[in-house]
């Protein structure tokens, strides 16, 4: 008989760095206002991880984890295209459907039992995502075009229609 909390194929070590993982992602992504926030990173990963772990757990052939793989890519990359909208003629939220990806990769990472290798790829991705961010508002000619702040655009909007009144 097996205990109450085994949650065999699963792990709850993994579980726990499925949560890890999407915490340190989401309160990134919280703290700017992005639409993927703590509790959708931590699904997002947990249910990569999820999904992956069983198709392991019930099949010992490579063959069939590679399909399960490739179909959680597709269907992420299909969740990732639903966080991205146009406006005003731009395309915004490509960075965030780019971490939703990263987020399911690290939940098949973890899946395949590479934990210290998902933490250190989660600890990079914060470094491109902050540390990258830094770089990019220290040098204004980072700035330009696509990547200008929405804020250096508000006030040229706010100008152009006080020009109007």
């Amino acid at each position: 008989m097996t205990a109450f909390w085994d949650i065999t194929p699963f792990s709850w070590e993994g579980v726990l760095l499925c949560a890890t993982c999407g915490w340190l992602l989401g309160i990134e992504r919280q703290l700017r206002g992005k639409p993927v926030g703590i509790r959708t990173a931590i699904l997002i990963v947990l249910g990569t991880y999820v999904f992956m772990r069983l198709a392991i757990s019930l099949s010992d052939n490579s063959l069939d984890h590679a399909r399960v793989l490739g179909q959680i890519v597709t269907g992420v990359g299909f969740l990732g295209a639903g966080v991205m909208m146009a406006r005003d003629g731009q395309i915004q939220g490509v960075t965030s459907a780019a971490v939703v990806w990263l987020m399911a990769g690290l939940g098949m990472i973890i899946a395949f039992d590479y934990g210290r290798q998902a933490l250190l790829l989660c600890g990079f991705v914060l470094f491109v995502l902050v540390g990258i961010d830094k770089v990019e508002t220290t040098f204004s000619a980072l700035r330009k075009g696509v990547h200008k702040h929405w804020k250096e655009k508000r006030k040229k909007m706010e100008k152009h229609a006080e020009i109007k009144d």
